[in-house]
């Protein structure tokens, strides 16, 4: 009795071959990538249903080398970071996007050591689709292992530095400005900053849109009394200022956290809001809206910042040269000030 044989499999040649396309083109098609012609892309899909073409799934896997997954990587080794309002939204931002392009979102911290070499080691072994990286730091080194590595990289808010070629920022400058020159529209004349951190652009930008608005109005800029964003440092910072200058009128904190932080110090130092000291944060963070008094602010579209960041790498991924995104922000005027 004979043994039929084995039926042998199509080859991506054989589609080409009879789609008329080079087997680059064919293999584009079938991964879905983009830049193909809607006339060669029915060619191949033609082919493959008359020839009965089925992929290897492990040699697709090999040439794609898509996981299914994106990273957001945060410059932090709290993970209480991630519940952070500013944090969270920014997650559930990325995380919309990114399900529509049928993408997994990874969250990953890495100040540590320990984190760092996980990162790098996600970088070079291409353990994602593409990175997200936020929250950098002046000098380190995840910056230019992105800049190296073989995958899309997106940057959330540009690092110190000459800026990323792909990256999703906010008018850090012309907000802190708008937010300085609102204060001295209602005729306050001492106005001091608790700035972000210096090491970080953020931090750099809204202390230079607020010093460039007290020198547009012939003021003294205050010295930078440094935060690093949460409420804890914004009291502590409030604390400093009062000490050194008593006399100050209004205060521009560059964070909603560090601005809640400077209104309990205030609270607890018998200063009245606004009446003595007019306040001003900067986010637009739902703990804004619930101070005591309500805080006015400069908003920042945070979810969307989280959003474009996604859509931005989807491009990359998908073989687009996106163009970097700086975001507008406006002032929210609230009871603070």
């Amino acid at each position: 009795m004979a043994i039929d044989a084995p039926r042998r499999h199509s080859t991506l040649d054989e589609v080409a071959e009879l789609a008329g396309v080079s087997r680059s083109v064919a293999s584009r098609v079938l991964n879905n990538a983009p830049h193909v012609s809607r006339a060669k892309r029915e060619a191949v899909e033609r082919a493959v249903r008359q020839l009965g073409y089925v992929p290897d799934p492990t040699a697709r896997a090999l040439a794609t080398r898509h996981t299914g997954a994106a990273a957001l990587v945060i410059a932090g080794e709290d993970p209480s970071i991630f519940a952070d309002p500013f944090f969270a939204q920014v997650i559930v931002g990325a995380s919309a996007a990114l399900e529509e392009a049928d993408l997994h979102l990874m969250l990953c911290l890495a100040a540590s050591d320990r984190g760092r070499k996980r990162v790098e080691r996600l970088l070079r072994a291409k353990g994602a689709d593409g990175v997200m990286l936020m929250a950098l730091r002046e000098g380190d080194p995840l910056a230019p292992m992105a800049e190296q590595a073989r995958m899309p990289v997106v940057f959330g808010g540009r690092p110190v530095g000459s800026p990323p070629r792909w990256y999703v920022d906010v008018d850090n400058v012309g907000g802190a400005r708008e937010a300085t020159e609102y204060l001295v529209s209602r005729g306050r004349t001492r106005v001091a900053t608790i700035c972000g951190r210096l090491d970080t652009e953020a931090g750099r930008a809204r202390y230079r849109g607020y010093r460039d608005a007290m020198l547009a109005a012939g003021l003294d800029p205050f010295p930078p009394q440094e935060g690093d964003f949460t409420e804890s440092s914004g009291a502590a910072a409030m604390a400093a200022l009062l000490a050194r200058h008593p006399d100050l009128d209004g205060v521009f904190a560059a964070g909603d956290n560090m601005g809640v932080g400077a209104l309990r110090t205030l609270r607890e130092a018998g200063r009245l809001v606004p009446a003595d000291v007019a306040v001003v944060g900067f986010d637009d963070l739902a703990v804004a809206a619930v101070a005591d008094p309500p805080l006015t602010t400069v908003h920042q579209p945070v979810n969307a910042f989280g959003r474009e960041m996604a859509r931005m790498l989807v491009a990359l991924v998908n073989g687009q040269d996106p163009t970097p995104l700086i975001l507008p922000t406006r002032l929210v005027a609230r009871s603070s000030a």
